[in-house]
């Protein structure tokens, strides 16, 4: 899953952010689809003042940021021409339909989950039906949005979701300036090094959210070190990302057992580098606090 600094593409569309005069999107651009959506696709307010609401903004693509199995994220600058004011990074995460995506274990993290209409519910037990593929398509895109709205409310470190519309889930870019220009996405826990003291210091953060997490009722599901970024704004606050199969701890006969495994996975990443880090600690600790 390559990540991308993105340098010319934002470099190019520079001169249209300062030009008054803009009638129509360019290439690579969008009308802001802000207003096309309805308030239940919004994200919770109150809303960050970065989130740009202007009908005369732009949305313009910058590019990639990450290719993945269900889903690609691409850096979108959403701005309204001639207000400098006015503009902000959003990464949008876009869905793959069921016929292009290469999760195979949706069973194991939609069970005891429900979609709102009866409708649609009985379409995606019906993979076979063209209605039932397309309400499909936009289950984890919905779940992914609900589940950081909530957790955002909640006062978990997730990126503020600012729109769903379809397969695409627009949420704040963390990330930052790029060496030579342009930005690049917040480096993966995967990727770090830190001292023994933030090791210590984020082991801490990463309960609290769990614990967060689990008093809402849910387990991340798919927690490891490859899904939680470093935010460069200060490089000690740690942000939890890919939300899409949160899983329900009562309703989902797996979510013991997925919780436990975040665990685990959390607990090596931290033991590799020095910390006394016990996944069945962590995950009595966790578990406790969802009942």
């Amino acid at each position: 899953m390559p990540e991308h600094h993105l340098h010319d593409r934002f470099a190019d569309h520079l001169g249209d952010l300062t030009d008054t005069t803009v009638t129509e999107p360019g290439p690579g651009q969008r009308w802001s689809t802000w207003t096309s959506v309805t308030k239940g696709q919004r994200g919770p307010e109150p809303r960050p003042d970065w989130v740009v609401v202007a009908d005369a903004a732009l949305d313009t693509e910058l590019g990639v940021l990450k290719t993945g199995k269900e889903a690609d994220v691409h850096l979108v600058e959403r701005a309204v021409p001639g207000d400098p004011t006015r503009h902000s990074l959003l990464a949008a995460k876009r869905y793959r339909g069921r016929d292009h995506r290469q999760f195979h274990r949706d069973g194991q993290y939609t069970d005891g989950r429900r979609v709102r209409r009866t409708r649609d519910q009985r379409a995606v037990e019906d993979r076979k039906s063209s209605w039932g593929r397309a309400v499909a398509a936009t289950q984890w895109a919905d779940a992914e949005f609900g589940a950081l709205a909530t957790l955002w409310d909640a006062g978990a470190p997730v990126p503020y979701p600012v729109q769903i519309d379809g397969t695409e889930l627009l949420m704040e870019f963390v990330g930052g300036p790029a060496d030579g220009g342009g930005y690049e996405a917040a480096p993966r826990l995967a990727r770090a090094r830190p001292a023994p003291d933030l090791l210590a210091d984020w082991f801490d953060q990463l309960r609290r959210a769990m614990g967060v997490v689990a008093r809402l009722g849910w387990a991340h599901g798919d927690l490891s070190p490859y899904n939680i970024l470093v935010d460069p704004a200060d490089g000690e606050r740690l942000v939890i990302i890919d939300l899409p199969q949160v899983v329900d701890l009562v309703a989902n006969p797996f979510g013991a057992d997925l919780l436990h495994r975040d665990c685990r996975n959390v607990c090596a990443w931290f033991a590799a580098r020095g910390l006394d880090a016990d996944p069945d600690e962590l995950f009595a600790d966790v578990f406790a606090q969802a009942w």
